[in-house]
């Protein structure tokens, strides 16, 4: 999506046009795998420093994913704590001036829609196919179209709800942001005052805040759909 408050498209290749959300997440992509790499590069038997912290973050995201899911899901700890560092640090790029990709319905519904597959397959997957199946017709038959209807709405449910705070945020700072560009030509400072002092609180609610709550939401709901479909 090209104009408006869409994501803009920076270039194509081989006549795909490549958005600015697609170009930063790259961007995130590559600082995590650069990042990763430098700090695994020199592990040693007794931790100290950065591999201080990078043992309590997996270790913090191991025991998430146990209290949530239970000692015989901790299997998915990998992915979950990949979803939500992923999530925080697209939420967190508006602070260096990119855009979100979050900001953008299709990563936030790509995202939902891996949580809609894993939900279903891995609910197959423990259960057999014919027992998930016939989940659909409890606690009657007649009650299969909304049991269809819920499950359809799972990934809406979660893609909209991360992209509508982060999306919101991007806008009501825009806003400030003309507003206060407006101001200045009106006092006649030519120094960017007000922008640079009167967003910084509203940055720290919307960027971080919000950025790494809702990423903390978005892997919470993931895991205790899964659970639920598993048990």
């Amino acid at each position: 999506m090209d104009g408006g408050f869409g994501a803009r498209i920076i270039f194509e290749i081989g006549g795909i046009p490549i958005t600015e959300t697609i170009t930063n997440t790259w961007m995130i992509m590559i600082a995590l795998v650069v990042f990763s790499w430098f700090a695994t590069r020199n592990l040693q038997k007794v931790p100290k420093g950065l591999q201080n912290f990078i043992e309590a973050v997996v270790d913090g995201i191991y025991k998430l994913t146990e209290q949530t899911m239970g000692k015989d899901k901790v299997g998915f700890a990998p992915y979950i704590g990949t979803l939500m560092i992923y999530l925080i640090f697209a939420n967190l790029s508006g602070l260096i001036g990119l855009r979100p990709p979050t900001a953008d319905v299709n990563t936030t519904m790509g995202l939902a829609l891996l949580t809609f597959v894993m939900i279903h397959f891995f609910g197959m997957k423990t259960k057999g196919v014919k027992n998930y199946l016939k989940g659909f017709l409890e606690p009657f038959w007649p009650m299969l179209p909304l049991n269809i209807v819920g499950e359809l709405a799972t990934p809406i449910s979660l893609s909209f709800r991360l992209f509508g705070n982060i999306v919101g945020g991007l806008i009501i700072m825009s806003l400030l942001y003309g507003g206060l560009a407006s101001l200045s030509s009106t006092l006649g400072i030519s120094i960017p005052v007000f922008q640079a002092a009167i967003p910084a609180p509203l940055h720290l609610y919307f960027d971080v805040f919000a950025g790494v709550l809702q990423s903390f939401i978005f892997a919470m709901l993931t895991m205790v759909f899964v659970s639920i479909a598993m048990d």
